[in-house]
């Protein structure tokens, strides 16, 4: 394989997102504790299954699903992109975040609507002030900038993703391409984001490897397109699926000695 090119994930690939929320979560939820009284985390187990239910009841479910973008973005997007099915999510998310988190206090016996509304908007702050971004990534990307190209591939909404980015602004500057499926209209594993891709930054699926924490989305999607491809499972999950990566690691620094073996 003559690899130019390397494709990396953003969301807990390079950005630990799941870690992000979490945060939020839990800074939110201890506000609502010393304020009101209430358990921080089963208001947080709560409010994270009602905004599950809510998110799947919504017209616009299947175009989330189609792009990559789970109920707890949905909690702090503002989702004010350009196509139809996204201005429809503009308006239903100021709904959506209130009610989440109106119902999960409901779940605790707390019919508090103005409660409700006061920790759906002080969760988006909390997230935008949680950021987090694994301890190598800057290290592994300052080592590969100067030897492959990069390119960056993410589902979910374009505001919602360049947010991401505003807000960890050293990621962007070592990518020659930032591609964004909520741009496209696809989101990971569809084969054809991935041959927009290539066309794009001008490789054939054999000079380039696709780097991700997905299974379902960065693996699978990859391995459509004759792409080989790099599982990063930081926490030793058992794959049970049918999808088979092309090689497998820990972490991003692991990444470094693997590709200097192929």
């Amino acid at each position: 394989m003559s690899l130019k090119t390397i494709i990396f994930d953003l969301d807990d690939t390079l950005l630990w997102d799941n870690h992000s929320i979490k945060t939020a979560f839990e800074k939110t939820c201890t506000y609502a504790q010393e304020k009101y009284d209430v358990d921080s985390e089963k208001l947080e187990e709560a409010v994270r299954i009602e905004a599950r239910k809510l998110y799947e009841r919504y017209e616009t479910y299947d175009y989330t699903v189609l792009i990559g973008i789970n109920p707890f973005e949905g909690l702090w997007g503002t989702f004010d992109d350009p196509t139809d099915s996204f201005q429809k999510m503009k308006e239903i998310i100021p709904t959506y975040r209130k009610e989440a988190w109106t119902n999960g206090l409901k779940l605790l016996g707390i019919d508090n609507p103005t409660l409700g509304a006061e920790l759906g908007e002080r969760f988006v702050e909390e997230r935008k002030k949680s950021p987090f971004v694994y301890e190598d990534t800057y290290a592994v990307l300052d080592v590969l900038k100067d030897e492959y190209q990069l390119v960056l591939l993410t589902n979910g909404a374009p505001s919602l993703q360049n947010l991401k980015l505003e807000i960890t602004p050293e990621i962007r500057p070592y990518f020659d391409f930032v591609i964004i499926s909520g741009d496209f209209g696809k989101g990971k594993p569809d084969a054809q984001l991935f041959e927009y891709m290539m066309e794009k930054v001008g490789i054939t699926a054999s000079e380039g490897i696709m780097v991700g924490d997905n299974l379902n989305t960065d693996i699978k999607g990859s391995a459509s397109v004759g792409m080989k491809n790099v599982w990063i499972n930081r926490e030793g999950k058992q794959n049970d699926s049918e999808v088979t990566p092309t090689y497998e690691v820990t972490s991003l620094t692991e990444l470094l000695e693997l590709l200097k073996r192929i």
